[in-house]
């Protein structure tokens, strides 16, 4: 098939390039030139492990442009996969859905063949039936449905493990009601051997939303009993270990410490919020997933306080971004950790493999060690990001206050805190 990819971000780069894995034709298609220039030289315009090479194997079936309407009419399928950043009262910010929409609207004027639009976007349910679906059929003139296709196709894609979840997928999920376009994506997706679930638009969307932010209250969860663990001196990892046992309850996401960041967790989860709210329902229960995982850096500071006044005093910080495996620091936990002991008058010398050109944006005065070494010369640890090199450290003689439970750094540092255990 001939595809567009509209985006080329996290879900964009990801999405096109397995499809050209899997023999189809790709255009992506973003505003970015250098970008573009990226995936045309056969590099990945994001650090994720393995898009790299899917890329430079796959050149031969992928093009770029700047042009929508141009890659609209020169496919069969578009996928838009464009961001839904967060505004500043939790809701999405649809600007770039609504003026992607239009431009391929746009496009399907002039179209004789049915076209298929997919939106891989995270958006709440309603978006696509009561936005972008009027959006296209007034600027093509035409019927959705009838003289185009549109669904909504979530992904479930983890940063640091994206290409392996695409092809190992737990599910594919497709909302539509239009039969043909439900078929085209059963048949498109059929090499995945994934079970399929076929639904409504407004259910499709739903799904996403609702998968985000239970593993959310699942982590901020472990997190509140985890706390009460630590009051107890109980490794709250060996409760969870116990606990996941129950088939009916899975060890998944029991994964107590620092707290949850990234691109999806915070920004859906409050958008949730937002959006229940507009319905007059009061959402008691994702509110306290937020409140709890905004309270874990400072909880981490107060254990490093039992041990060192943090004025005037060197910090090492080991890690920066959200996660292992991505430079992504969107929401990372590093960064209210990093405000607060600023804001108290310590010293900083942080770290981390790959984030650190992107925290600098935020955080011009730091001291950025050239190596995780030189961290370990300040006289308290904090380790934020689990990345595998922190576990072949030498711990030592030193204090550590850890926000993500490094087996090395439990059992050689000389003063040992964790989080929640």
């Amino acid at each position: 098939m001939n595809i567009a990819i509209i985006g080329t971000g996290y879900i964009g780069s990801v999405t096109g390039a397995c499809l050209a894995e899997m023999g189809h034709h790709i255009t992506f298609v973003g505003r970015d030139r250098r970008k573009l220039d990226a995936i045309d030289a056969g590099k990945s315009p994001i650090f994720e492990p393995g898009l790299d090479q899917l890329l430079g194997k796959n050149r031969e079936r992928i093009g770029t442009t700047t042009d929508i309407a141009d890659a609209v009419r020169k496919t069969g399928l578009s996928f838009i996969c464009v961001g839904t950043p967060p505004k500043e009262d939790g809701s999405s910010d649809l600007s770039q859905v609504r003026e992607v929409s239009h431009s391929i609207g746009k496009a399907l004027r002039s179209l004789p063949t049915c076209h298929t639009v997919i939106v891989k976007s995270t958006v709440l349910p309603g978006t696509i039936e009561d936005i972008i679906i009027p959006i296209l059929e007034k600027e093509s003139g035409k019927r959705a449905g009838i003289d185009f296709g549109i669904a909504s196709n979530p992904e479930f894609l983890k940063e640091g493990t994206a290409v392996h979840d695409f092809f190992h997928t737990d599910r594919v999920v497709i909302g539509t009601n239009d039969p043909r376009t439900r078929e085209l994506l059963e048949q498109l997706f059929t090499p995945l051997h994934a079970p399929v679930f076929s639904t409504t638009i407004r259910t499709s969307e739903m799904i996403k939303f609702v998968s985000n932010a239970f593993l959310a209250t699942k982590i901020s969860f472990a997190n509140e009993i985890g706390n009460l663990c630590k009051e107890h001196g109980i490794d709250s990892y060996d409760v969870f270990n116990g606990v996941g046992l129950d088939t009916r309850i899975s060890p998944s996401f029991f994964r107590s410490g620092l707290g949850f960041g990234g691109s999806c967790f915070p920004k859906d989860v409050c958008a949730l919020i937002a959006h229940a709210r507009t319905k007059g329902v009061n959402p008691r229960v994702l509110s306290s997933v937020i409140a709890t995982n905004d309270d874990q850096p400072e909880r981490m500071i107060s254990l490093l306080k039992k041990h060192l006044s943090v004025n005037g005093h060197t910090i090492g910080i080991l890690g920066l971004a959200f996660k292992p495996d991505t430079d992504d620091i969107r929401e990372s936990r590093a960064i209210p950790l990093i405000t607060a002991l600023q804001n108290e008058g310590a010293r900083l010398i942080v770290y981390d493999p790959v984030a650190m050109d992107n925290f600098r944006r935020l955080f011009p005065g730091l001291i950025y060690a050239s190596s995780p070494l030189e961290v370990l010369d300040a006289e308290a640890i904090l380790i934020v990001t689990e990345w595998n090199e922190f576990e072949q450290l030498d711990y030592r003689g030193k204090l550590v206050i850890d926000g993500r439970r490094l087996n090395k750094a439990r059992k050689e540092a000389a003063v040992y805190e964790g989080l929640c255990w």
